[in-house]
């Protein structure tokens, strides 16, 4: 890996180089997003059909667009025991954590006879998006479904596409029953999110679209946005990590090489403060190149987006990562909670030695779909709160009322609203 020393310029030309890789970067696929997302918003069923037979290379209808019990049935018994016991043992984890974020509604009242309250309400409808194919990943199924069963959603579908044989993949559907899926559909990409966020004859119309995918899937859930809600628009992963001269160079370079191996557009960044450290970083990583199996994506992600930077200072290297406000943050310093005291922006913070990005990703219990691409500045992990409505509640007497109706009145017409401070004042008509 390219070993730099941290300044303000080469901060500012990574943070540059990152954010090239935003989904609002590639607006070259956009046009055919649009286009798909359209198709499907005017002829339903038969735009979903053309685009999974054209994408996906199966004969897709009516009949075989849903996952039915059998095929689920049939997919336990494709599954490995120790793996299915291993998604239940995580399905676990994750719907404890995600237990501890359930809010209340609440009421106030005071002598006045005024009352003023939130109303809590679980989204009725949600649907969540797994990437299929080839690839499987039951670790995101787990992730979008629980925490929208932990709120009360009352109909939780999941898209996810089939390969060539109609298929979707045993551990997928294992995963999403586990999780507690309503529905599950043979289908992906633009088309899914579009069919999801319209509805057709054949697939449900949700309420709230959540969950990662390609381009594309990012793409559409941005074009669909306002017609459904949508949890974030998110890019390539990312991991960076803090570390000091203590920190284990064998565990940097792993931990570094679990996010470089999702794709070429991944990143992973070292700040450290020791240049022993980073040299030594820098050869774990080109050992473990030589083993690994996705070193070809691996070797392109860190030539593209890969950087073991060298801070003066533990306090410039913590600055450094709120600005780059990475997805997954580990920190491996000799005083790892201090350092955590003064991370502001990241997706998930990783301290210490033993807790390495996989942990979260797949069982400790906090979500793993995390804000990419710097949006740790003002986007949280997906959590509960994703998957419920907040509602005002204002109720006053007429005796409440009456104290304050003439200034509310003369706020309204200082914004020019008569109506509005009609409304008020006609009930203290003599």
């Amino acid at each position: 890996m390219r070993i730099v020393e941290l300044t303000t310029e080469t901060k500012n030309n990574i943070l540059e180089d990152l954010l090239k890789r935003s989904p609002n970067q590639y607006t070259q696929y956009e046009a055919v997003v649009s286009e798909i997302v359209n198709a499907v918003k005017e002829q339903g069923d038969s735009a979903v059909f053309s685009y999974t037979k054209k994408f996906d290379g199966w004969d897709i209808n009516s009949e075989n667009i849903r996952v039915t019990d059998e095929e689920i049935k049939a997919a336990y018994k494709e599954v490995d025991e120790q793996f299915i016991q291993t998604l239940k043992d995580a399905a676990e984890n994750i719907f404890a954590f995600h237990q501890k974020q359930l809010r209340e509604s609440w009421i106030i009242t005071k002598e006045d006879g005024s009352i003023l309250g939130q109303k809590i309400t679980p989204i009725e409808s949600v649907g969540a998006y797994a990437p299929g194919g080839k690839a499987f990943y039951p670790s995101s199924v787990l992730m979008n479904i629980i925490p929208a069963k932990v709120a009360g959603v009352n109909k939780i579908v999941l898209a996810t596409p089939a390969g060539k044989d109609g298929k979707v993949h045993p551990v997928t559907l294992v995963a999403a029953d586990i999780a507690g899926a309503d529905e599950i559909y043979k289908i992906g990409g633009a088309q899914a999110i579009a069919a999801m966020a319209f509805g057709t004859k054949s697939v449900s119309k949700v309420d709230k679209i959540t969950g990662p995918g390609n381009i594309f899937v990012a793409l559409a859930k941005k074009a669909c946005f306002g017609y459904v809600g949508i949890d974030s628009i998110a890019g390539p992963s990312e991991i960076l990590v803090i570390a000091d001269e203590t920190a284990n160079p064998r565990y940097v370079a792993a931990d570094l090489l679990s996010q470089a191996e999702h794709d070429e557009l991944a990143s992973a960044i070292l700040i450290t403060t020791s240049r022993t450290l980073a040299e030594e970083v820098s050869k774990e990583v080109d050992d473990f190149c030589e083993i690994l199996s996705r070193s070809e994506i691996i070797r392109k992600s860190l030539d593209n987006y890969g950087y073991i930077l060298v801070a003066d200072t533990l306090e410039s290297a913590i600055d450094a990562a709120n600005d780059i406000a990475s997805e997954h943050l580990e920190i491996m310093t000799k005083d790892p909670y201090n350092v955590m005291t003064k991370i502001k922006n990241a997706g998930a913070i990783f301290i210490g030695e033993y807790s390495s990005e996989p942990l979260g990703d797949y069982f400790a219990g906090p979500n793993h779909i995390l804000p990419t691409n710097g949006t740790a500045r003002f986007f949280s992990p997906l959590n509960v709160d994703d998957f419920t409505k907040k509602t005002s509640i204002i109720s006053y007497s007429k005796e409440a009322l009456d104290k304050v109706h003439d200034e509310i009145a003369y706020f309204a017409e200082q914004e020019k609203l008569t109506a509005h401070a009609n409304s008020i004042q006609v009930r203290f008509e003599k």
